[in-house]
């Protein structure tokens, strides 16, 4: 505590969090239309970093339009307001959409790599995880198998805690990529 007749604080939950940096799950899955030029990801990359925002995954890829691409990033609101910084990129002069999917009415996978060891006797329990995860195996040696494994984060997260115990050797994640439900363009 304080010395005698200092004032002390009191803070609230999320206050506390936020100074301790501990993440509250409130996660943003933002999707950005933005032109394709050079330096784009950049600029808002650095709009993020700038506004203290720590960017849990970020994928970019082609649109059906050449001149276009899709940024699909997440990130954990709840340390610092997100209307703040989405308000920020849409001054960006190469953006052209952003939207803040919400959960419920989102289709969002992602797509991971695994090597695991599996000789002799653990490559049959192996191949049953991977069946029971609808896991593909997409390379095989003497030593090791890579599995290819598609879904939400909590599936790939799962498959990781049953890879595991075999020996994970190594993991690639491509981080997620998210979808509108509906004729709505996302």
């Amino acid at each position: 505590m304080g010395e005698p007749g200092t004032k002390h604080e009191v803070l609230s939950l999320s206050e506390l969090e936020a100074a301790g940096g501990m993440r509250t799950g409130r996660k943003h899955v933002l999707t950005i239309l933005v032109e394709n030029r050079p330096g784009v990801l950049t600029r808002i990359a650095g709009l993020f970093a700038r506004r203290g925002f720590n960017i849990d995954t970020l994928t970019v890829g082609p649109t059906d339009d050449d001149h276009l691409s899709r940024i699909t990033l997440t990130v954990d609101g709840a340390l610092h307001p997100i209307d703040q910084v989405t308000k920020q990129l849409h001054k960006l002069v190469n953006v052209l959409k952003i939207r803040d999917l919400e959960p419920a009415d989102t289709v969002a996978r992602e797509l991971a790599l695994f090597k695991i060891a599996a000789d002799g006797s653990q490559r049959a329990e192996v191949m049953q995880v991977c069946e029971i995860f609808r896991g593909r195996v997409v390379d095989v040696t003497k030593r090791s198998v890579i599995v290819e494994v598609t879904g939400t984060t909590d599936k790939i997260e799962a498959f990781e805690r049953m890879a595991r115990p075999f020996g994970l050797i190594e993991m690639m994640r491509t981080g997620e990529i998210a979808i509108s439900r509906g004729r709505g363009e996302t």
